[in-house]
């Protein structure tokens, strides 16, 4: 069993930047898959980001490719997601994933986090 606590969350300006973390605890043994993924108010959660366990390997949404990094610092057991020229779009409950199955942007299963808000003003 995984247990996520994100942190980093706010509000910002847009073009402001923010980096979120999400510090692992539990299952010492394994190193997993992670993800990043968001959910604004009456939307559907989306995947923002998703990075390999061995770190070699991350994906973006489209929306966010070019703006966003993620980033995992397995010795520490933290997970990163640094958002920059942030948008009002980008204004969301952001949650950090391990251990899911399926398509990294379409998750099911694997250990949840409580989610941290950003908030982006015009």
């Amino acid at each position: 069993l995984v247990q996520l606590v994100e942190s980093g969350g706010g509000s910002v300006q847009a073009g402001g930047s923010l980096r979120l973390s999400c510090v692992e605890s539990g299952d010492t043994e394994r190193r997993y898959a992670m993800g990043w993924f968001r959910q604004a108010p009456g939307k559907e959660r989306e995947g923002v980001a998703w990075i390999s366990a061995s770190r070699l390997v991350s994906e973006y949404a489209a929306s966010v490719k070019g703006r966003f990094t993620i980033s995992r610092d397995n010795a520490k057991r933290t997970l990163y997601l640094q958002m920059d020229s942030l948008k009002p779009d980008d204004t969301a409950m952001y949650y950090c994933a391990a251990d899911f199955s399926g398509i990294w942007y379409k998750p099911t299963g694997g250990s949840w986090g409580q989610g941290t808000p950003v908030t982006v003003s015009a």
